[in-house]
């Protein structure tokens, strides 16, 4: 570790308004799963999710806390600012998912079967969670790059972007091997190529920022995740073509959904959820190429 001739802990990483959002996480993270795990209760896929998003969430709240008020991030072979940037991105997707799915799965209104305390707890538990999102958000807000700084690349709205591709493609994911009858045709195997492709390098990219070592690449990096972003918007442009045609065109698909169709059990509501994330990442893209444009590259910060 260098030496910074200074204290060796430093008090701002707790006083300073990032390192209070931080605290803040931290405190609304661990009341959120401690009342779902006292009293209000969890169940299935859904709830599981939820109680790993808020688990995991804190242990990593509690892990940038300590190295920063320790100074021990100095010691870490990765590049802190872009590590701290892409965890405060990706907590604050996962922390709104889990925010909406939790109470729409566990909460009513009503006492029966569950019980009133059930309740209240569940009710409790789903406004610790909208705060947990909030103090997240405030997080990427106040560490976001500024116009003219020179900042790590995570923090910048196209570093940034990259975060929010990747968790969309998740959702796409999701959507897919919900029964969405993909393997039909050879068309929409292709889109799912393109979704696997981009998700691939996009995870490639953060993971070079957050570990530093794009410096250390025989290729010019930045012009490199230039050239692959205009390369993703064709891709996807082509998937929010061929997609939408080969699900709901009535010589493939269906243009509406079947009535016979189990509602969470049907093909076309998966196929979808896979058009309109699929134009939201196609959108994201863009914009992604369009940010790039302007910056620079901050492997070491």
């Amino acid at each position: 570790m260098e030496s910074s001739g200074g204290p060796y802990l430093n008090t701002a990483a707790v006083t300073s308004p990032v390192g209070i959002a931080r605290l803040l996480q931290m405190t609304f993270g661990c009341t959120t799963f401690s009342l779902v795990a006292h009293q209000g209760g969890f169940s299935a896929a859904y709830g599981t999710f939820c109680m790993f998003v808020w688990t995991f969430c804190f242990a990593i709240t509690v892990f940038i806390i300590t190295c920063e008020f320790t100074r021990l991030h100095s010691c870490l072979s990765i590049s802190w600012g872009n590590f701290t940037a892409a965890f405060a991105m990706l907590a604050t997707l996962m922390s709104i998912t889990a925010a909406v799915i939790y109470p729409l799965y566990f909460v009513q209104l009503d006492c029966y079967p569950i019980g009133c305390e059930v309740r209240d707890f569940r009710i409790a538990a789903s406004v610790f969670a909208g705060l947990l999102f909030i103090v997240y958000a405030a997080e990427v807000f106040f560490t976001r790059a500024k116009p003219g700084q020179v900042t790590s690349y995570m923090a910048t709205v196209s570093g940034l972007l990259k975060i929010v591709q990747a968790f969309v493609a998740c959702i796409i994911f999701g959507a897919l091997v919900n029964d969405s009858q993909y393997s039909k045709y050879v068309a929409t195997q292709w889109c799912v190529a393109v979704y696997s492709f981009c998700f691939v390098v996009t995870v490639v990219v953060v993971a070079f920022s957050v570990t530093g070592k794009t410096a250390l690449l025989w290729f010019p990096f930045e012009r490199s995740v230039v050239v692959y972003t205009l390369g993703a918007v064709l891709l996807y442009v082509s998937a929010a073509v061929i997609w939408p045609v080969f699900c709901f065109d009535s010589k493939y698909g269906s243009p509406r959904r079947p009535g016979a169709c189990a509602k969470g059990k049907c093909p076309w509501d998966s196929q979808l959820v896979v058009a309109i994330f699929t134009y939201v990442n196609l959108l994201l893209y863009v914009a992604d190429l369009a940010y790039s444009q302007r910056i620079r590259f901050v492997s070491h910060l």
